[in-house]
């Protein structure tokens, strides 16, 4: 028999977990909420008196309340800020648990505080700042009932649940998220199962993927003991779909649930490492900086296709984007047309990048435009799927040398999980400003919605202000279609696309 330890995230008390309790105890298990100091009513405390250890303390109590004779296997469920004391708990008594779930959280680090994974980024520096200032009491005020979103997509919570979410939400006590966690390691040998919340940006997909770049700190995501469930719906599963939580925790309590691919010599090619779908001149390339030129033969000097990678994609991923098959082939592809192709690495590891990638691709397109063999007043940009946000500054002042902007299955909004909410990359909201310029938009029809939504937005914006938007639809294509779907439902869109391009940067 398995007995279920749950800890609520930040705001959130036992109460969310109280249907989920309820149909893992009809399913013959035993389930228990730990009210969490300072948070919940039951466990009234002065702020200024609670922090993670607090918290920790609250879930070694809960964990030891189990009869050690009674034979009962103990699953510790965190959700969100809850992974944190749930893991310092069971760094603890790692003997006694048998699996820790992640319920749609990150994956936190000894001597990093849960401040790291607030997902709003705006309140995160405030708070940083405040904990540098040495001000760390104090509480964060709970959402009102139209800013959850900022904490994660509520997609799935119906009206009333997220009344009652609101009403019963409770200040979090500032020291639970400054306050670093402290592991010593022993609960890195308990199995693991994370549960992805795919409405919140989540899947096993998207992990798969990160996985396959290549980044050793990831490996341990592929290990044996390690599982993972995905749920289609927001990050609140214990109020939107209960009962499909419970399956999936009453499943990876017995070990079940989708493990990981590793990545090596012996893994199948991953999407992103594939051929590109269309033969192109074997150019070589021409490494200036962080930009890889591939020049036609011929006199200059030539307009030029710079291509920006997608992401984030982890800072250790080998090879580097710039040398990805899909973002050479498209540079080749430009080049056979007699263009100057460009591909450039930036440093997009992380939703919270998006600033210094931006620079980066600034300073990557004057390396190009720099070059002898580049017309400097001739200039197209290509971005792909997460830098799509990128296309903002250029949308929202473009300079009379950018004669192009292109994008394939870009993300064009911020996702809900990514915490940008307030940031200003909203190439929707850009495009009202990008006068004249052209836009290429590559459509891939069978998007995940969330993303798909991103577009549709983005295009509903440029249809309202007139803006110059061509878009190309890949009906059958997939995100990353290049290498995911047959080159005879995509090569002819590509083509299509690229003429466009050179049409604009020639015109």
């Amino acid at each position: 028999m398995h007995v279920f330890i749950m800890v609520a995230g930040v705001f959130t008390g036992a109460h969310v977990w109280q249907e989920t309790v309820a149909r893992l105890v009809a399913a013959g298990s035993s389930a228990h909420a730990v009210p969490l100091t300072g948070v919940d009513p039951s466990r009234p405390a002065t702020p200024t008196h609670v922090g993670l250890e607090t918290h920790i303390e609250d879930v070694i109590a809960a964990i030891d309340a189990v009869d050690v004779t009674s034979g009962q296997e103990i699953v510790l469920v965190g959700h969100d800020y809850g992974i944190h004391p749930a893991l310092g708990a069971a760094d603890r008594r790692a003997e006694r648990i048998a699996r820790v779930v992640y319920l749609d959280c990150g994956m936190p680090q000894n001597g990093v505080p849960a401040l790291a994974a607030v997902p709003d980024q705006a309140l995160r520096a405030r708070l940083a700042e405040r904990a540098e200032a040495g001000r760390r009491e104090g509480v964060l005020a709970p959402p009102a009932s139209d800013e959850w979103e900022r904490w994660g997509s509520t997609a799935g919570v119906g009206e009333a649940a997220l009344e009652r979410l609101t009403a019963l939400a409770a200040p979090q006590p500032l020291g639970t998220l400054l306050q670093p966690l402290r592991l010593t390691g022993a609960v890195a040998a308990v199995p693991v199962t994370g549960v992805l919340c795919a409405r919140n940006g989540a899947s096993i997909d998207l992990v798969q993927r990160l996985v396959d770049f290549g980044d050793p700190a990831l490996a341990v995501l592929t290990e044996p003991q390690v599982t993972f469930f995905e749920l289609p719906t927001g990050h609140w599963p214990m109020l939107s779909c209960p009962a499909a939580l419970t399956d999936v925790l009453l499943r990876a309590a017995t070990g079940d649930g989708h493990r990981l691919r590793p990545a090596g010599d012996d893994a199948p090619v991953p999407a992103h490492l594939r051929p590109f779908p269309l033969d192109v001149p074997e150019l070589p390339r021409d490494r200036q900086g962080h930009v890889d030129l591939y020049v036609p033969d011929g006199e200059g000097p030539r307009p030029a296709v710079v291509f920006v990678h997608g992401g984030p994609v982890p800072a250790g991923a080998r090879p580097r984007p710039r040398e990805w098959p899909t973002l050479v082939g498209y540079a080749r592809l430009a080049a056979a047309e007699g263009m100057v192709g460009a591909t450039l690495d930036h440093r997009l590891h992380d939703v919270g990048d998006y600033e210094r990638a931006a620079a980066d691709i600034a300073a990557g397109v004057e390396l190009v435009r720099a070059d002898a063999r580049v017309d400097a007043d001739r200039i197209a940009l290509w971005f792909f799927s997460g830098s799509g946000l990128l296309t903002t500054d250029w949308l929202a002042q473009p300079p009379a040398w950018l004669r192009c902007l292109a994008a394939s299955y870009p993300v064009l909004a911020p996702l809900p999980a990514w915490g940008l909410v307030g940031s200003r990359f909203q190439p929707a909201r850009a495009v009202e400003q990008a006068g004249a310029l052209p836009v290429v938009l590559l459509r891939a029809g069978r998007e995940t919605p969330e993303i798909a939504a991103t577009v549709a937005a983005f295009v509903t914006a440029a249809d309202d202000c007139a803006a110059r938007l061509e878009v190309v639809d890949v009906p059958d294509g997939h995100h990353g279609f290049e290498t995911l779907d047959a080159p005879e439902k995509t090569v002819p869109a590509l083509h299509h696309a690229m003429r466009s391009v050179c049409t604009h940067l020639t015109r």
